[in-house]
């Protein structure tokens, strides 16, 4: 595994984190909550940035920023619309296909071979994912917008994922500037459609740690990942997401452990064990 595959790696170990932090800043709004988490990010990439003088590496072609803020908050508005529309755990389930699909359109889109075990490896993890996020009751029609735009987050961040690989030349300090758009995206859909909450200090120190976190510096270390790692091995390990962060809930006393939950992590440790062979 190479550093770039390990950067890609610190992002899915920060996502872990994510519902456990989304978790402490439960009281603000969704849209609220991305647009101050991702303005964080881009407050933090942009001093950075300024610090080693190279402000210029936001000036990027209009391709670029919209791959950039498209994918970013493409990705979470679809997101929590699913999640809105359609039972949460089903929702989920569906979002939680984009691991596979990173894995299939990099051998489509990039070229890259898909050996045995890289299929092997996402079966094991996928049946993981599916052990715990499973047994949510049949789909209902009335949930069906949502389940569409569950699957339509999952193939926008995919995508986003995939072909960073074409933007291999736009640095990856320019994702400062692809948060401030989605922040800014996410401030404006905020206004429109719920009411702004003002946040103590247990969520306004949320919103920090997830800006710096699983919703800001993990977009750094992914597009590297991204960009000069293996997207193969990366869409496999990403499976342990839902897996860590179900364990993260469970010690920070927010969720139940269970046999299942065990069973979950077993797959996908495996399935990630198999494919990193490859």
């Amino acid at each position: 595994m190479n550093a770039a595959t390990l950067a890609g790696a610190g992002a899915i170990a920060l996502w872990a984190f994510l519902g456990l932090l989304a978790r402490a800043a439960g009281a603000l709004p969704p849209l609220q909550l991305t647009a101050m988490s991702f303005a964080v990010a881009a407050v933090f990439g942009i001093a950075v940035l300024a610090a080693r003088r190279r402000l210029h590496e936001l000036r990027q072609a209009p391709l670029a920023w919209a791959h950039g803020v498209g994918g970013l908050f493409g990705f979470h508005a679809l997101y929590f619309t699913a999640l809105a529309l359609a039972p949460a755990a089903q929702a989920n389930l569906i979002n939680y296909t984009w691991p596979l699909l990173i894995v299939l359109l990099a051998a489509w889109l990039l070229g890259l071979k898909l050996r045995p075990r890289h299929l092997a490896g996402v079966a094991l993890a996928a049946a993981g994912c599916v052990l715990l996020l499973g047994g949510t009751g049949r789909p209902t029609v009335t949930a069906l917008p949502g389940y569409l735009a569950a699957a339509a987050s999952a193939v926008t961040w995919a995508l986003y994922s995939v072909l960073a690989r074409r933007f291999a030349k736009v640095p990856t300090g320019a994702v400062a500037g692809f948060c401030a758009g989605t922040a800014g995206l996410a401030a404006l859909a905020h206004l429109g459609f719920e009411r702004t909450t003002i946040p103590n200090i247990t969520t306004l120190a949320a919103a920090l740690t997830m800006g710096l976190g699983p919703v800001g510096g993990a977009f750094f270390l992914w597009d590297i990942g991204m960009k000069r790692g293996d997207p193969r091995l990366l869409g496999t390990l990403a499976y342990a997401t839902p897996v860590a962060s179900t364990l993260l809930l469970c010690a920070g006393g927010f969720a139940p452990f269970s046999a299942a939950l065990l069973a979950s992590a077993v797959l996908v440790a495996a399935g990630g064990l198999v494919a990193a062979r490859a």
